[in-house]
């Protein structure tokens, strides 16, 4: 294997870049090393425009030379990426190896820039002062522009089930025993509810992430030293603001974290819902109610040539897990450090951008499998009707309503533990002492329509 490119997607040391690379290639802008650079880029020349905007401040930039700046983060390629990695491993331009990344990146930014601006790059920050916002620049789009819209497509092929299938009605299993009947169209509803519920959360918690801007110790101590009548504190907030962060105004060198956290966790909820709804519909398959559109060609077993496996839900339900492992961590992690700084939660940061990509390939998943599920109505029809015992419970309600104390005793001695049929129930019938009416109730009774209203209720979706 040594003729293998480390670049080559054969030779990737882990799956996301590698067998799963195509699904994970829309968080690369978000995730990847160079994302990041651009990131840290980003907020020091934003930072460095905001500091020529103090009149405190001895630095003034023309709007060609303010273009100029942002003009440098909006050109961002690859050759600059790799230049700001040379600068930190090996030196380039003059400069010696930083073995820091923040600091090559300043450090790339002169390059760029007149020598007048330098003093002024990087001015009275730490390290962290720009990690953890552009950390959160990256975050934020990541959820908003690619996981959201893919959470999306899942929920809009749930409410696609939910309203072709309102009426098709399907035994339904509490603790695993045959339960009183539902729909199948209502089932996908309440994954469609849940997940729309959840997702809420997470953009609520994508629009709370916030960012701090306060030095070495969370005091503003520099920027003080050097201008001790400029008001940092609200330059700190006007300018997290800007960047379209909520602004973290007690803080020590680090970010408390509990933004990305609470992320985290909705995010996690998300993948739950989704969880849930991979091993029902993985059951629902195993138990012939759905049937899969075979794609041409696809091999579904490499000894059984007849299966059509859930592949779609078993691959989602792993990385979906692996994707609630890492958040679990990384919500875990991030919110702890040591006094006012120490460095382990920078290398755990980067791996935020993999438990992305767990939950992406997850969502596409699901999608998937969802698009190629055909309910099969016959199946589930005969199943209900092998299932007389189930209209037990609505026979023992009508006859409470009608004054009868013993219904329930009556029907369970009937039925529990017991094969039984329409007739059996029917013979029951004509010994009760009802009037007909109740008896012609009863005797309409039947598993396939005691679903009460559970093709309405698919209507919620729309409220």
């Amino acid at each position: 294997m040594d003729d293998l490119s480390r670049s080559d997607p054969l030779a990737a040391v882990s799956p996301l870049d590698g067998r799963y690379a195509g699904r994970t290639e829309p968080l690369v802008p978000y995730a990847s090393e160079a994302a990041l650079m651009r990131a840290r880029l980003r907020v020091e020349v934003e930072y460095l425009l905001a500091l020529a905007d103090l009149d405190a401040v001895p630095l003034s930039l023309s709007a060609t030379e303010r273009d100029d700046l942002r003009a440098v983060v909006d050109g961002f390629d690859g050759d600059d990426a790799r230049l700001i990695k040379r600068l930190e491993t090996e030196g380039a331009e003059g400069f010696s190896a930083t073995n820091h990344d923040v600091k090559a990146v300043e450090y790339y930014l002169r390059t760029e820039t007149d020598e007048r601006v330098h003093p002024w790059i990087h001015f009275g920050l730490t390290s962290e002062d720009v990690n953890n916002l552009a950390h959160r620049l990256l975050a934020k789009p990541a959820v908003e522009a690619v996981l959201l819209p893919a959470l999306a497509a899942v929920r809009d092929e749930l409410v696609d089930l939910a309203h072709e299938y309102r009426n098709t009605p399907m035994l339904a299993r509490t603790h695993g025993q045959p339960a009183t009947p539902t729909t199948f169209g209502k089932e996908m509803a309440v994954y469609a509810a849940r997940l729309g519920t959840t997702m809420g959360r997470v953009v609520d918690a994508a629009d709370a992430l916030s960012g701090k801007l306060a030095g070495a110790s969370g005091t503003y101590a520099a920027h003080v030293a050097a201008y001790p009548d400029v008001d940092w504190r609200a330059f700190a907030r006007s300018f997290v603001a800007d960047l379209g962060l909520e602004h973290t105004a007690l803080a020590t060198q680090v970010n408390p974290c509990d933004d990305l956290a609470a992320l985290f966790d909705a995010l996690r909820g998300v993948n739950n819902v989704l969880i849930d709804l991979d091993r029902d519909v993985w059951l629902y398959v195993s138990d012939r109610y759905l049937g899969q559109e075979a794609e041409a060609g696809e091999t579904g077993s490499s000894t059984m040539p007849h299966k059509v496996n859930p592949i779609d839900f078993e691959n989602s339900e792993g990385n979906l897990l692996k994707a609630n492992s890492d958040l679990t961590f990384l919500a875990d992690y991030v919110t702890t450090s040591r006094l006012q700084r120490d460095l382990s939660d920078s290398t755990v940061k980067r791996n935020v951008g993999a438990a992305f990509a767990h939950c992406l390939i997850g969502y596409g998943k699901t999608e998937a499998g969802l698009g190629k599920v055909v309910p099969n109505e016959v199946v589930m029809r005969e199943e209900l009707e092998a299932r007389p015992e189930l209209i037990g419970e609505a026979v023992q309600t009508i006859l409470r309503r009608e004054g009868d104390t013993e219904a329930y005793e009556r029907v369970k001695s009937l039925t529990r533990g017991r094969e039984v049929t329409l007739e059996d129930f029917r013979d029951l019938f004509e010994d009760l002492d009802v009037d007909e009416s109740v008896r012609a109730e009863l005797r309409s009774l039947s598993p396939a329509t005691y679903v009460g209203v559970g093709d309405e209720l698919v209507d919620e979706l729309g409220e």
